[in-house]
């Protein structure tokens, strides 16, 4: 998961980048973060598609049909 800190630190060092540049460290840590929110959005999409129930499985369980 990502903090709200950390994703302010990544728009800091985004909107630092536009106007004077980074330093490799800085850089390093900017790909560490877009990284670590790329990986949260991902588990985070996963999740929600594993929770998806087809209506045809749905149908197959002994509930009632509209």
């Amino acid at each position: 998961m990502v903090t709200d800190d950390e994703i302010k630190r990544i728009n800091q060092l985004a909107k630092k980048s536009k106007e004077h540049g980074l330093t490799e460290d800085e850089r390093a840590e900017q790909k560490m973060l877009r990284q670590k929110y790329i990986d949260a959005v991902r588990a985070s999409l996963k999740a929600n598609l594993d929770s998806i129930r087809y209506v045809e499985d749905m149908e197959d369980d002994n509930r009632p049909k509209h």
